[in-house]
């Protein structure tokens, strides 16, 4: 019988952080930081499958997200801020190393983390975003690049207020499962890209897109658009970094980010390797952005093998 994903809140550095967990931690903890437009649960196929493994699954809501508390508005998002409070959520669950799993957005704090704490950390697996030493650059990209449009002050809450939050959320589900990158036409907007006869995914139910609203509709779009978006150039140089731990990349070849400036080069060519002595690759070629839900059973074999590799050490 598959154990039920159970939730709380925990303080966190004054704020009051929603927590998914699901396990009894007989072979370690591994803790799952989503991406953008996600919650907690787009990890709910990983968190039950290393539970069933024997793992310990912990998925947060980031900070501003779903049930999480919203920091205060005066409050400039920070990536120092993700990676404090997922310490803070070890230091809690008195966790002495955990795996770090991340998504999207999500890598950032998960390379950020092993890089800063390494004896916390176990390993790092990261769907979509590779290690970058240094914030991607977007000046080629085109003016209807949809970050381009969101790190604008106030053009996506104009674009996305003129419709409900189940729309906005659909959308752009609907645009990051494709394989191009979302950019709009002058006189267009980022909402105006894909309508409501446009189909969700096959592996994208109703149901699931309830979920997602739902947690929106809680949070609201404030601190999302600000964290990652608007924190892009925030991100920190890391010329100098050096893995300590194990590091496993997960790579759909239809996901859109593959097209982003430098990506495939930091992959295939190389440069990813300078930065971690043992990094494992692995392409999937019908994997999408959201591969962690369009193929939940391909990705949970790869991440239980990544576990499996490697197993706690006797001290």
């Amino acid at each position: 019988m598959a154990q039920e994903i159970e939730h709380t809140h925990l303080p966190i550095r004054g704020l009051n952080i929603h927590i998914a967990q699901v396990g009894k931690d007989e072979l370690g903890t591994v803790v799952f930081l989503h991406g953008f437009p996600e919650i907690w649960y787009s990890w709910r196929h990983q968190m039950l499958a290393v539970a069933a493994a024997g793992y310990r699954a912990i998925a947060p809501d980031c900070r501003g997200y779903g049930l999480s508390d919203q920091p205060p508005e005066s409050e400039e998002a920070s990536w120092e801020d993700l990676v404090a409070d997922v310490l803070a959520i070890l230091d809690a669950y008195s966790v002495p190393k955990a795996f770090m799993v991340g998504k999207d957005f999500g890598a950032f704090p998960a390379y950020e983390f092993a890089l800063q704490h390494p004896e916390r950390t176990r390993g790092v697996a990261c769907l979509g975003i590779p290690f970058s030493p240094a914030p991607t650059p977007l000046d080629a990209m085109p003016e209807g690049f949809y970050i381009k449009r969101w790190r604008e002050p106030g053009r996506a809450e104009a674009d996305f207020g003129r419709h409900d939050v189940r729309r906005v959320v659909r959308t752009i589900y609907v645009l990051f499962a494709g394989a191009e990158i979302p950019t709009a036409e002058e006189g267009q907007e980022i909402m105006d890209l894909a309508g409501l006869s446009t189909p969700l995914p096959e592996w994208f139910t109703e149901e699931d897109l309830d979920a997602y609203a739902k947690l929106y509709e809680k949070s609201g779009f404030r601190y999302p658009l600000q964290m990652p978006y608007r924190a892009i150039h925030k991100i920190p140089n890391r010329l100098d970094a050096k893995f300590q731990v194990p590091v496993f990349m997960v790579m759909g070849e239809k996901d859109y980010c593959f097209k982003f400036p430098g990506f495939e080069a930091a992959m295939r060519g190389g440069i990813m390797d300078k930065f971690m002595p043992d990094l494992k690759i692995t392409y999937m070629p019908e994997g999408g952005h959201f591969v962690q839900e369009q193929l939940p059973e391909q990705v949970n074999e790869l991440l239980l093998g990544f576990l499996k590799d490697h197993p706690l050490v006797a001290v």
